[in-house]
């Protein structure tokens, strides 16, 4: 799978609970190599955790920080990154991205979505009192721009390791469509 990438890094992009976290870790040990959760980094870096970050700044001061930590990470060496729901909307770090790496759309529907999120409740953008109107306006208003990706893989309810299958089935398919 190393030849396919010509050691570039695998940047997973999608919306909050699409799973890029989760099948980034996994997809990270099948292919032997290091896994960066950039919201993780972005936390380490800021001393603080992202809903914190959001109240005692607010998002542009986290959205900075977010491209900061995005375009160290793509310098460090070929690896697994996730990243936030946001980071591909800005456009210098989709170039970045672009240039450096092979970007994938994680894609999910609105129910496996809400079903993930409501799990859990540290998502700053949902701490609305309509979470499911939030959740459909940034379907609405970044599906587009996640399009933009190298590849796309449908997330479903299935094992995360499906899912693993699938991105590495969609990679090869990359690899041979562009010879």
């Amino acid at each position: 799978m190393q030849h396919v990438l010509h050691g570039r890094s695998l940047v997973l992009i999608g919306l909050m609970g699409a799973g890029k976290t989760t099948v980034g870790r996994r997809l990270a040990q099948r292919l032997d190599l290091p896994f960066a959760d950039a919201d993780h980094e972005i936390e380490q870096a800021a001393g603080k955790t992202i809903p914190e970050i959001f109240e005692d700044y607010g998002e542009q001061h986290f959205r900075d920080g977010e491209r900061r930590v995005i375009a160290r990470l793509l310098e460090s060496g070929q690896q697994v990154i996730a990243t936030g729901g946001g980071a591909y909307m800005n456009e210098h770090t989709r170039q970045k991205i672009s240039d450096e790496a092979v970007s994938i759309w994680l894609r999910a529907d609105f129910d496996l979505l809400m079903k993930r999120v409501r799990r859990r409740s540290h998502r700053p953008l949902l701490q609305t009192a309509d979470p499911e109107a939030v959740m459909r306006n940034l379907i609405d208003e970044r599906y587009p721009v996640y399009a933009k990706a190298d590849l796309v893989v449908d997330s479903r309810d299935v094992p995360h390791s499906v899912i693993v299958k699938d991105v590495i089935a969609a990679l090869l398919n990359f690899e041979s469509a562009s010879r």
